[in-house]
Parts: C-alpha cells; structure tokens; sequence
C-alpha cells in the first residue's frame, strides 16, 4: 500500500468581452451551506443535501485488471508485484447502454470516494462506468505509465487511452451505444487531453466530455496547494505536532458524542461541533494530504526509473524492507521540488530541452486552448472559491468556455460535487 493511502487513511480573472456567457450560478439561489472553502474541500456536502444513490448491492460491478508493463515486474521490487497489473473498477448495465470513463484526481485510487460516488451517480442513470486510477498514483504509474513521471499531462493522457482501449477489449460482449469521460481535479486536466488525443484516433468518439473542478494553470495549482501545509498553525510547537493536535480534538469530539461512527457525516458534524478546525488547521490538513500524494509521486518515480535522489541505486528492497526512511526522505519533496528533481530533467531530455515555462505551457488547460473553444463536447464545471485557482484562470476559462462553463459560487475544491445540484446538472449535461 502506498504512503499516500496510508497516512489518508488516518487522517480571479474577470472575463474580457466574450460571444458567449458562462453560467454564473447566483449565490443566493444556490443553496449550498457551506460558505468556508476550507471546509467545503474537507467535509463536503451535509448527508441530508446529497443526491438519492444505489447500494453497493443494487450495482453489478467487479473489479479488473489488464497487463500493459509486463517488463515491471522485473523493474521493480517484490513488494510492488502486486501492482504490476493495473486494476480498474466497471459497473455494467443489464443490456445496451452508454459507458462512460471517470479518471480520479491527483494520486488517487480508483475506488477512492470521489470515484465511488460519480460511479453511483452515472450507473443509477442508466450508464456503464469504468472507474480508472489517476496517472500520478502509484498502481498506475508501475502498471500503466511508460515513463512512470507522471506531469507531462498529453504522455499522461496516452497512457490513459491506452488503458481505456485494453478495458475495452477485455470486454467484447459488453454492449455500449456511445461513449463518455469525466474527471475531477488533475483527473479533469487529463480527461481534455485525452478527448483531444482521440479527436485523430478515433476509438471512441466521445459524445461529451465533463470537466469537474480543473486547474487551469497547473504549476499554479500545485504552488497553491504546496504553499498550505506551510500555514503557521496555534498550538503547533516543538512538543506537540499538528497531527497530534487533530487526533486530540478527534478524541474530545467522540467523547463528546459517546461513541465513535465513522461515517460520511462525520467531517460536517466535527465542524459545527466544539473542536471544529480553524481555517489554518484545514488549510494544513488539506496540504498534508497532497504533501502525502506528491511523496507518493517522488518515490515510486525515483524507485522506478532507478535515479537514485530517494532509493539509493542497487539497495536491495526485498518485501520485508522497511520502507519508513525511504518514506520520510520523499516527504521532504514537495510537488515543486518534484518537478524540478525528477519531471523537468525527463523532458529537457526527452524533448532537447526548455524552460519553465515552456512546460508550464504544454502542461496546462492553455495547450488546448484553440481546441476547447471550437469544441461543443467539452463542458467545465467549477468553483469561483476553488483553492487551486489563481490569477486570470477564471477569465481563461470564461474566454474558452463561454457558455458551457458553469461557475458556482461556493464548494472550495470538488467539495460541492456531491451536492445535488451540481449532481443534477451532471446528468442534464450528459443527458444532452
């Protein structure tokens, strides 16, 4: 299991003149309750605001895996065996209907609850879901990527529709009548690339594509996000850490209660208790989560590619080899100190070099721009308080989109996806 997995387990641009309008969602009209976008990110929706779903036991669903990286298994060490084989969820419909692909976000697992919420969402109307693992998640990266650097976002998308192609042919019988693709977060980034990629290859055809929640500048959303787990916390010093300091407020909030249920309600009932996080302290949760993640990303690339700046070169690494230095090593590699050690040295080697900028440039929502604007598949859902957002991305998306952009007022990262608002206009949007 990976050190993202394990340690989750525990714990504005003004639009020029357009032709077209995006749908600014009123605040007032919009209903939905949770105005800090810190907490939104955390604890999402209240249960009581949530769209009706099917039970795990009302869906026909299986889990899959495909070869792609046969070489892998000699490649890496024993204890990533088991990963060498790319798993994939799908949900599949009594007879013929539209299938469509959801790609998780930053380092996420393709059951993670994002993922397992879309797949309810889109199997209760009617569609066949195929659940795929993010690029920059340790399974996908050892099974499914050729260079396992994840951050070039078209080889990302390649290796992507690579995967969505073996799903498909492991599944000949299965009886589609059309094709679909969503993603939220970087998984959103990834899901334009690969429509754009299939604009000239042609298996698929999607009929729409959805992006939930998506940077628009990527070296702008990681900063953002690498920036908040250097949020100076109260109550944070040399004798108590911040993780101490939650696991305490977690412990006087179940005494409280009397018992302990941890179910999908917890996160928005802490809040509106007495030991509710303050701004900061969300802001540190939330960057320790993607610190974990960007770890994550550093070693598996290091340990794969044998570059030596984590796992040194030639240590054995056997399944009883504790991983724990090796972990603490990539927790100091922020996103940012990963993209200068190990991504941009790839590509200046892979593609005769370039700046920053350059890759800041092909990376990015920007790439597609002309593409995006003459597409009327392609539609963006966001959050006007997203934390990922920066400078002059909500006026690029208003000037590409124009009116197949939908901007919600509130929701702070994908808190409000599951808010049965958003999750109506989903349906309405893939409904045509």
């Amino acid at each position: 299991m990976s050190l993202f997995h394990r340690l989750a387990a525990l714990l504005g641009g003004l639009a020029l003149v357009t032709p077209l309008c995006a749908a600014d969602i009123d605040a007032r009209s919009y209903g939905y309750p949770l105005h800090n976008p810190f907490e939104a990110t955390i604890a999402t929706t209240p249960p009581p605001l949530r769209p009706a779903l099917p039970a795990d036991s009302d869906i026909d669903q299986a889990d899959y895996q495909v070869r792609l990286r046969p070489e892998r298994q000699f490649e890496v060490p024993e204890n990533f065996w088991s990963v060498t084989r790319l798993r994939y969820r799908l949900a599949q419909q009594p007879g013929e209907a539209p299938l469509i692909f959801i790609i998780a976000g930053t380092g996420a697992h393709y059951a993670s609850g994002t993922t397992e919420y879309l797949k309810k969402l889109f199997y209760g109307a009617g569609y066949h879901v195929v659940q795929l693992s993010s690029p920059a998640s340790y399974d996908f990266m050892t099974a499914a990527s050729r260079f396992a650097t994840p951050g070039i976002t078209s080889e990302d998308a390649d290796d992507l529709y690579r995967v969505m192609q073996a799903v498909r042919a492991q599944h000949p019988r299965l009886a589609i009548s059309e094709y679909h693709l969503t993603g939220y977060s970087l998984g959103a980034l990834q899901a334009a690339f690969v429509s754009h990629l299939d604009e000239t290859r042609r298996s698929f055809n999607f009929r729409r594509v959805l992006l939930l929640n998506p940077p628009v500048n990527l070296y702008t959303s990681i900063r953002n996000l690498d920036r908040l787990v250097q949020t100076r916390v109260e109550g944070i010093d040399s004798t108590t850490t911040f993780y101490e300091l939650v696991l305490g407020k977690l412990t006087r909030y179940f005494q409280a209660k009397g018992y302990v249920d941890l179910n999908d309600a917890l996160l928005y009932d802490f809040q509106h208790s007495a030991e509710q996080l303050s701004d900061e302290q969300m802001a540190m949760l939330i960057g320790a989560v993607f610190r974990f993640a960007a770890a994550d990303i550093s070693f598996t690339s290091d340990l794969i590619n044998r570059r030596g700046l984590i796992t040194p070169v030639g240590q054995p690494i056997a399944e009883g080899t504790s991983l724990t230095p090796f972990f603490k090593r990539a927790l100091q590699c922020d996103f940012d100190c990963y993209i200068r050690e190990q991504l941009i040295p790839m590509w200046r080697a892979r593609h005769d070099g370039g700046s920053l900028t350059q890759l800041i440039d092909q990376v990015s929502l920007y790439a597609l721009e002309q593409y995006l604007k003459g597409s009327d598949k392609i539609a963006v859902m966001h959050n006007a308080d997203d934390l990922i957002l920066g400078r002059g991305d909500l006026g690029f998306l208003r000037r590409t989109f124009g009116e197949r952009l939908t901007l919600y007022p509130l929701g702070g990262h994908c808190g409000n996806l599951n808010y049965r608002v958003n999750s109506d206009a989903m349906l309405e949007f893939f409904r045509g």
